[in-house]
C-alpha cells in the first residue's frame, strides 16, 4: 500500500478550450492523467500540448454532415407505427406521422410502401391485404378502403430520421442554440461504409496527439421516439436494448439470404410494443439481433484496425449507439477494442462495466455529467441545483458496485467551465477520486470474499443482459431492485437463459436460482415458460436441495388452474381473476407484522417491498406465510423435496430490504449455519474482506454516522498497511498499519476543503458464534459507544474469547465519501 499513489492517476478530465487554467488546474488537484473533449467541446493546443494523455471523442454515424445532408436515402431509419384509427366509415385516411416529431422523423417514400410496409386490422388482429390501400405521397397519408365501423386501423411504416437523437436531446435540454443539427448516417450501405472509412482515416491523420480514440459508441442508436408534444408525451418508446433503429430495406434483404426467410414490418412494431428488452423476444428477433451484432463485428473490426493502424488505442462508450456491440457477449473481443467506458448513476452499472470481457480496460464516466440539467431535467449547474449532493448520492450508490467488482479507471463528461462556481464540487471530486484509488489497489491481485455458493439470475436474455434490463433505472421493473441489492453483496453472481437451462441444465455451484419480474416479461420469462422442460429442470433442481426465490410472478405464464408454472415448488399461486368459485387455503397468519425466521432476524418494522403483486394465495400448510397484507402472503417459504423456496411479491432497493434479500438467498440455499461470516451486523453498512491482501472494507451507506460489528472468518489474517498514505490515520496514529479502513458517506453540507470528515463508523470486529436458527433468535450484539471517529485495530491477532481493547482513532477519507 505505501507503494500506491492515491492523489495521480486513472482519471479522465474533460477540458475545454477558453478555459485552459481552469482545465489544468483540476487536472492537477483531481489527479488526472488524461484529457478528453465531450460532445460540443474542443481542446486547444494549450491543453493537448500540456503533458497529458488525450482522449478524441468521435461518432461515426454524426461525422460526414456535409455528406448526409445531400444523401438522405443513406440516412438511418426505423419501422413506426401510425397512431389507431378507428374507422367511421368504409373508406378510412391515416395521417402517418401524426402524434410524432416530424423534426425526427420523415417518410421513406424512397423503398416501395407496397413492399416494405403493412397494414392492420387491429380490432381482428389480421393484415389488410395490400390492395386495398395507397399511399399519398404529398399528404403523408395512407387512405384504406373497405373499412369496418368501429374497427381500429395502423400503418407500419418506413421512417428516415432526419436527426440524429443525441443531438436532439442535447439541443432541446441544453440549448444548443442554431448549432447544425446531426443526423446519422446508415453503415450498412456500402457507398456509407467507404465515406466514414475514409473520414477516419482523415480524422486520425488530423489528430496526432490522441493516444485514445472514443467512439461514441459505434453506429447505431438505442430506441427513442419522440411524441410531437414534448411537454406531456415526449417519449413515445424508449428502450436501451431495443434493435428497432438498425432497420433498412438493405439489412432486411440480407437478413433473408443469410437466414433463409422473411422478416416483415410486424417483426419490429409488434403491434405498438415494439421489442422491448423488457419483454420476452421472439426467436425471429432474435436471429436479427444475431444478424445485426455480426454485421457490426465486421465493420467496427475494420474501423478499429485503422485505429491501431496509427498506433492508437479504440475504447467504445457503451451508452447511446451501441446497439450491436453488446459488451456482454462473447463475440465482444472480436471487434479488437482496448477499453470499455461506461457512464454509472448506480452499482449495478458498476457491474455491468466490470462484467464485461475482451477489453484490458474498464472506465467508469461519473455522474453528475458536467450538463446545466441533469437526465431527468433536473437542474444540476444552474440555479437550484445541489451538483455537489447530486456527486455524493451518485457515488453512495456506484460505491458498493466498485468494493465488489474491479475498475480500471474513472472519469467526468460535459463542459468543465460549468463546475467553476463550485468549489465545494471541486473539492468533493478530488477526494472521490482518492477514495476510488484505494479501492482499485484492494483488487490489485485479489479478489473480495464471496458466500461458498453460486446465485444464479434466470431471464430470457440471460447472460447478454448480465446486470442490466434495459439501460438505467426504470421504475416498476423489480428486477432492477433485485440487481442494485445484488451488486454489492459478497455473492458469486451469474447470468443464465431459458436455452442455457434447457441444454446445460443449472450451472455447477449455484445452489439458488433467482427469478423475478411480471407476467410476460422476459425477466420473469413470459412464452419460455411454455416449454415443459424448464419447469422440469427446475423442479427437480428444487427436489435434490437446490433453492428457489421467486419476486413478483415467477415462472408466470397464466392458464386455466394455474398462473405460476413452479406453484408445488413456491408452495402458492396468483388468482389472476379466474378462481372467484374456488377456496382459498387458510394459512396461519403471522401474529406480528413479520414472523421470526432467520430470514426477518434483521426486519425491524413492517416491509416495505415497493410494486407488490397482489391476489397471492398458498396452496397448503406446509407453506410458511411470514408476512401478509390483507389476506394475502407477501413473503413465504416452503421446503419441497430436499430443497427450499423463498417467495417475495415485490422487492424495492433499500439497505432493509437488500439484507432481507441476503438472508433469503442464505436460508434457500441450506447455508444459514455459514451466514455471519464477513458480514456487517449494521445494514446500512456492508464489508468486503480481500484475503490474498489481509484486508477489510467497510463501508457507510448511510447519511449518517453508524456503528456496528463485522464478524470474521476464521481464514482472518492480520495484514500490513491498509490505508497508508490515505489520510485515514491523523497525527495521534502516524506510523500505525491499520488493516481495517472504514469509508463514510456525509449526505450534509460540504466542509471545508481539507477538514477531516466526522461522519463514520464505529467499529467492531468479533469471531464467528454459533447462528442462530429460526427457533432460537440471537439478541443483537452489544456495540462499542459513540465515538468521534471510526475505529481500527493494529496488527496482531485475535484473542480467543477475548475483547479488544486497544482503540486508535482513525479519520476517514477525505470527503469523496
Amino acid at each position: 500500500m505505501s507503494t500506491t499513489d492515491l492523489t495521480q492517476g486513472d482519471f479522465t478530465l474533460p477540458g475545454e478550450a477558453g478555459h485552459e487554467a481552469l482545465t489544468l488546474r483540476l487536472a492537477k488537484k483531481w489527479g488526472a492523467d488524461t484529457i478528453r473533449d465531450s460532445d460540443g467541446t474542443q481542446l486547444s493546443p494549450e491543453i493537448v500540448s500540456s503533458g497529458y494523455a488525450i482522449y478524441s471523442t468521435i461518432c461515426l454515424p454524426r461525422s460526414v454532415q456535409p455528406w448526409a445532408r445531400v444523401n438522405h436515402d443513406k440516412l438511418q431509419q426505423n419501422y413506426l407505427m401510425s397512431f389507431p384509427v378507428v374507422a367511421g366509415q368504409a373508406k378510412t385516411t391515416i395521417t402517418l406521422l401524426a402524434g410524432y416529431y416530424t423534426e425526427q422523423f420523415t417518410l421513406n417514400l424512397k423503398d416501395s410502401p407496397k413492399r416494405w410496409w403493412q397494414v392492420f386490422d387491429r380490432t381482428t388482429g389480421r393484415e389488410v391485404p395490400k390492395a386495398r390501400w395507397s399511399v399519398n405521397p404529398r399528404k403523408g397519408t395512407v387512405t384504406v378502403t373497405g373499412t369496418k365501423p368501429g374497427h381500429k386501423y395502423t400503418v407500419n411504416f418506413l421512417a428516415f430520421r432526419l436527426w440524429e437523437e443525441i443531438s436532439m436531446y442535447n439541443h432541446l435540454t441544453n440549448n444548443w442554440g442554431d448549432r447544425e443539427h446531426l443526423a446519422a448516417v446508415d453503415p450498412m450501405q456500402p457507398e456509407t461504409q467507404l465515406v466514414l472509412l475514409e473520414f477516419l482515416d482523415r480524422w486520425l491523420r488530423e489528430h496526432p496527439d490522441t493516444r485514445v480514440v472514443r467512439f461514441t459508441s459505434m453506429f447505431y442508436n438505442f430506441s427513442w421516439f419522440w411524441g410531437a408534444d414534448h411537454a406531456k408525451l415526449r417519449d413515445l418508446y424508449s428502450d436501451w436494448g431495443d434493435y428497432a433503429m438498425t432497420v433498412s430495406p438493405r439489412a432486411l434483404r440480407l437478413f433473408e439470404k443469410k437466414y433463409g426467410y422473411r422478416l416483415t414490418s410486424e417483426d419490429f412494431v409488434n403491434g405498438g410494443l415494439y421489442n422491448s428488452t423488457h419483454n420476452a423476444p421472439s426467436r425471429r428477433y432474435r436471429d436479427y439481433m444475431d444478424f445485426m451484432h455480426d454485421f457490426v463485428i465486421g465493420f467496427g473490426r475494420r474501423c478499429i484496425d485503422l485505429v491501431h493502424q496509427y498506433g492508437k488505442l479504440a475504447y467504445v462508450f457503451y451508452d447511446d449507439h451501441w446497439i450491436g456491440v453488446e459488451p456482454s457477449s462473447p463475440r465482444f473481443h472480436e471487434f479488437g477494442f482496448d477499453g470499455l467506458i461506461k457512464c454509472v448513476f448506480n452499482a449495478f452499472e458498476v457491474r455491468l462495466c466490470a462484467h464485461s470481457t475482451g477489453v484490458k480496460t474498464h472506465e467508469l464516466r461519473l455522474h453528475p455529467y458536467l450538463f446545466p440539467t441533469g437526465l431527468k431535467g433536473e437542474p444540476t449547474f444552474k440555479t437550484g441545483g445541489n451538483p455537489t449532493l447530486d456527486a455524493k448520492n451518485f457515488w453512495i450508490d456506484a460505491r458498493r458496485g466498485l468494493v465488489r467488482a474491479p475498475i480500471d479507471r474513472i472519469g467526468l463528461g460535459g463542459y468543465l467551465s460549468l463546475v467553476e462556481p463550485f468549489p465545494d464540487f471541486q473539492d468533493y471530486i478530488e477526494g472521490l477520486a482518492r477514495e476510488f484509488r484505494l479501492l482499485k489497489s484492494f483488487h490489485a491481485g485479489d479478489q473480495p470474499w464471496t458466500a461458498p455458493f453460486k446465485v444464479a439470475v434466470l431471464t430470457a436474455w440471460g447472460d447478454l443482459r448480465a446486470w442490466t434490463c434495459s439501460g438505467h433505472f426504470t421504475k416498476g421493473v423489480v428486477l432492477y431492485d433485485v440487481l442494485e441489492s445484488l451488486a454489492g453483496l459478497a455473492l458469486d453472481v451469474q447470468f443464465i437463459s431459458f436455452d442455457d437451462l434447457v441444454t446445460k441444465g443449472v450451472p455447477k455451484g449455484v445452489k439458488v436460482v433467482i427469478n423475478a419480474g411480471r407476467a410476460g416479461s422476459a425477466w420473469s420469462g413470459g412464452q419460455y415458460w411454455n416449454d415443459p422442460r424448464v419447469e422440469a429442470v427446475l423442479t427437480q433442481f428444487v427436489q435434490k436441495g437446490g433453492g428457489l426465490v421467486g419476486i413478483g410472478e415467477p415462472s408466470a405464464l397464466p392458464q386455466p388452474g394455474q398462473c405460476f408454472k413452479l406453484a408445488q415448488v413456491l408452495g402458492l399461486d396468483r388468482d389472476t381473476g379466474d378462481r372467484v368459485a374456488n377456496g382459498k387455503y387458510k394459512y396461519a397468519a403471522p401474529v406480528a407484522p413479520v414472523a421470526e425466521h432467520f430470514i426477518t432476524a434483521d426486519v425491524t418494522g413492517p416491509l416495505e417491498l415497493g410494486s407488490e403483486t397482489g391476489e397471492l394465495y398458498v396452496l397448503s400448510g406446509e407453506t410458511q406465510v411470514l408476512a401478509e397484507r390483507d389476506g394475502a402472503p407477501r413473503l413465504a417459504v416452503h421446503a419441497f423435496g430436499r430443497g427450499r423456496s423463498v417467495y417475495l411479491s415485490g422487492l424495492r432497493f433499500s439497505p432493509e430490504n437488500t439484507r432481507l434479500l441476503h438472508r433469503a438467498l442464505f436460508w434457500a440455499a441450506s447455508q444459514e449455519a455459514k451466514w455471519g461470516t464477513w458480514q456487517s451486523a449494521n445494514v446500512r453498512t456492508e464489508a468486503t474482506w480481500f484475503a490474498k491482501a489481509g484486508k477489510l472494507v467497510v463501508i457507510n451507506n448511510a447519511g449518517e454516522p453508524q456503528e456496528t460489528v463485522v464478524t470474521l472468518g476464521t481464514e482472518a489474517r492480520i495484514a500490513h498497511g491498509a490505508a497508508r498514505g490515505a489520510r485515514d490515520c491523523d497525527s495521534g496514529c502516524e506510523g500505525v498499519k491499520p488493516w481495517a479502513t472504514a469509508l463514510g458517506v456525509p449526505q450534509g453540507q460540504v466542509k471545508q476543503a481539507n477538514s477531516v470528515w466526522s461522519v463514520g463508523i464505529n467499529l467492531r470486529l468479533v469471531r464467528p458464534r454459533a447462528v442462530a436458527l429460526p427457533s432460537d433468535p440471537s439478541p443483537a450484539p452489544r456495540l462499542l459507544p459513540d465515538i468521534r471517529h471510526p475505529v481500527f485495530y493494529p496488527d496482531r491477532p485475535v484473542p480467543s474469547g477475548s475483547r479488544w481493547t486497544k482503540q486508535k482513532r482513525m479519520n476517514l477519507l477525505h470527503p469523496s465519501s
